[in-house]
């Protein structure tokens, strides 16, 4: 089969996990290609993944492909929109649900396929959810194109919920709570991309945080 993986946002942090996916994909027989523009996807293709795609994907590139697919790392309807792993950690969730889905007119409401989740333990950092969350995206993925000519395309009925764009300003620490308290918030930012801060006293402090990775035990 011809299969695109979509990435068109250079600095995505799926950009290492799709070259893994196309060599577990091209291993599975198939043509596989990482293509950095909606636009440049060939006709006659027979799955493309959006992966990483901030533009709208018109009908015009829907109708280049078979199937053109999302994992969005909600239970869809509930959850539509930016960072849904993100937000899902500051509330405090420890189960990340996936669905995978067809492209449709709207964001994030087309048929969806497979439904799956998977557990953090509460400790992870940011680039470790991610890995847990791209591998399990790899297997959604995967069953999919073993198995995409039986699987019934399912209508989202339940009610809509939407997460909001994350910005700068939502990686703000209050100085007057404890690290406990907004440790979900820690887990969630990137050191580099959009790191910790605080305000106290008319400064703004950067923090980054690291885990060690040294066992450690309360004394």
């Amino acid at each position: 089969m011809k299969i695109n993986l979509v990435i068109d946002n250079p600095n995505s942090w799926f950009n290492a996990p799709a070259v893994k996916l196309k060599k577990s994909l091209t291993s599975m027989g198939n043509i596989c290609l990482i293509v950095n523009d909606p636009r440049k996807i060939k006709p006659k293709s027979d799955i493309t993944f959006f992966l990483s795609c901030e533009q709208y994907i018109t009908p015009k590139t829907r109708n280049k492909s078979l199937h053109n697919i999302v994992v969005h790392a909600s239970n869809l309807p509930k959850g539509k929109g930016m960072s849904p792993t993100t937000w899902q950690i500051l509330e405090g969730e420890n189960t990340i649900p996936l669905t995978l889905f067809e492209v449709a007119d709207k964001i994030d409401a087309g048929d969806y396929y497979l439904k799956a989740s998977f557990r953090l333990n509460g400790s992870e950092l940011i680039a470790e959810w991610q890995e847990k969350l791209a591998q399990n995206i790899f297997q959604l993925i995967f069953k999919f194109v073993k198995n995409f000519k039986k699987l019934p395309a399912k209508k989202q009925t339940e009610k809509t919920t939407y997460y909001p764009r994350r910005t700068i300003s939502d990686s703000a620490l209050d100085p007057h709570k404890t690290i406990a308290e907004q440790f979900n918030l820690l887990r969630v930012v990137d050191n580099e991309k959009y790191p910790a801060y605080f305000i106290f006293k008319k400064n703004k402090y950067i923090i980054k945080i690291y885990k060690d990775q040294k066992k450690w035990m309360n004394s």
